[in-house]
């Protein structure tokens, strides 16, 4: 095997020991010699790098693990660059949860004027991430989990030139739980959508779609996510198996109640479980990941990352959900928009199954407003244009009211300041 160089941007980041667990777990399979852990906070990158470090030691690692707050020096010849930032912190987080909610919207990390907002914050850094990489590494591939993951994929795979792929972990998540209600994990499937806004469509068991045999679904497989019920005519309606998010578009108002009423924004809890688990990586003897890191909501999602990067490095020719172009999967979209996709992933990169077209004209619906959110979002932030951010949210199925529009875009733009391309803070 050959020796392999990663780099992980936003390495202070408290999953980052989720995804060294994932390194550990696939060392016969992947030969990474070397880590370079990447983040702008010292202190934080300095607790959880230590951790880390003690990890890969733990279970024989010989390698090197660099710390550094130096992006280029992380970047420069990695063959696989893991990145998970969060520009402005858990600060501007709880802001975007917050400020929606003056105007009758939600407040959440990834969908609506929230999951806007932070893209207009986090497009401007990974465009420029993408720059240094097509300089500096041109042959890596960038494997990226910052949030928005597929307004972020739809910039980079259509504004730069480098190798990528964008990742979650709700499709492993729905995956993990489908193999738990049937007991086994040997059904096929398929998939259809955008990152956080995608069903399953067939769970196929010796050649029998037993997806109507699976119960009712329920938003409770995601930690970030509140849960709700759906009742059986909403079931009728779907006619397939939703991700978590999906809760928010079929059962907005509660949703916006469970924002309301609640005492502490999800952000607001997660500066809880990121202080707890700092003081716990601090610990000099911890040498494996803490059971609490599971309440964090990144559940199973080194899984993820590391299945792709085994994938492509061995070229596996596995199926891998994953934000990739549509290429013709999807005839309802174009062939750049960016999908949330079954692939077949090898070391030529991830192609998608081309899918059958759902039978409920709901899905494909719902699907088209908000690419059109998403290429609207990008353009905005390429452009510089005031104007497309606006329209993103007028044709947002989540918002789509004029002043309701330009009220948050206004208050969280200001809030904002510091991380807003300055052609979009002129009036």
């Amino acid at each position: 095997m050959r020796e392999l160089k990663a780099a992980i941007i936003g390495a202070g980041s408290t999953y980052t020991p989720e995804l060294i667990e994932g390194f550990i777990d696939r060392q016969n399979s992947l030969n990474f010699r070397s880590f370079y852990l990447m983040d702008i906070n010292k202190e934080k990158l300095d607790i959880v790098g230590a951790l880390a470090q003690r990890m890969l030691t733990s279970k024989g690692f010989k390698g090197k693990v660099v710390l550094t707050q130096d992006l280029d020096e992380a970047l420069t010849g990695a063959d696989y660059i893991f990145a998970q930032i969060r520009v402005g912190g858990l600060a501007a987080r709880i802001r975007d949860e917050k400020i929606p909610l003056k105007y009758g919207l939600l407040g959440q990390e990834t969908t609506g004027a929230g999951g806007f907002m932070k893209a207009i914050r986090t497009l401007p850094v990974m465009l420029d991430i993408a720059k240094r990489i097509e300089k500096l590494s041109p042959d890596a591939w960038l494997v990226n989990f910052s949030n928005p993951s597929g307004i972020v994929a739809e910039a980079l795979l259509n504004h730069s030139n480098i190798k990528m792929v964008g990742l979650c972990n709700c499709f492993i998540n729905m995956h993990a739980g489908i193999a738990k209600t049937i007991g086994t994990k040997d059904f096929d499937y398929e998939y259809v959508g955008l990152n956080h806004l995608s069903w399953i469509t067939s769970v196929i068991v010796n050649g029998e779609n037993i997806l109507e045999q699976l119960g009712k679904p329920s938003s409770a497989a995601m930690k970030n996510v509140p849960s709700v019920e759906y009742d059986n005519e909403l079931v009728s309606a779907i006619r397939a198996l939703p991700s978590s998010y999906l809760s928010y578009y079929y059962l907005r108002d509660e949703q916006f109640k469970h924002c309301v009423d609640a005492k502490k924004t999800r952000g607001e809890v997660c500066v809880e479980l990121e202080t707890s688990l700092l003081k716990q990586y601090s610990n000099p003897a911890l040498q494996d990941k803490p059971k609490e890191l599971e309440e964090r909501g990144g559940s199973l999602y080194s899984t993820a990352a590391v299945s792709v990067v085994d994938a492509i490095e061995n070229d596996k020719n596995e199926y891998q959900v994953i934000n990739i172009k549509n290429n013709g999967a999807l005839s309802f979209l174009e062939d750049n928009d960016v999908i949330e996709a079954k692939c077949t992933v090898n070391r030529k990169g991830a192609f998608p199954a081309a899918v059958k077209k759902p039978d409920n004209p709901y899905i494909i619906g719902l699907i088209q407003a908000v690419k059109a959110y998403e290429k609207l979002t990008v353009r905005a932030v390429v452009n510089g244009s005031r104007a497309d951010a606006l329209a993103a949210l007028m044709v947002h199925p989540l918002i789509g009211d004029y002043r309701k529009a330009k009220g948050v875009i206004d208050e969280m733009f200001e809030a904002n300041a510091d991380y807003v391309p300055k052609a979009l803070l002129e009036k």
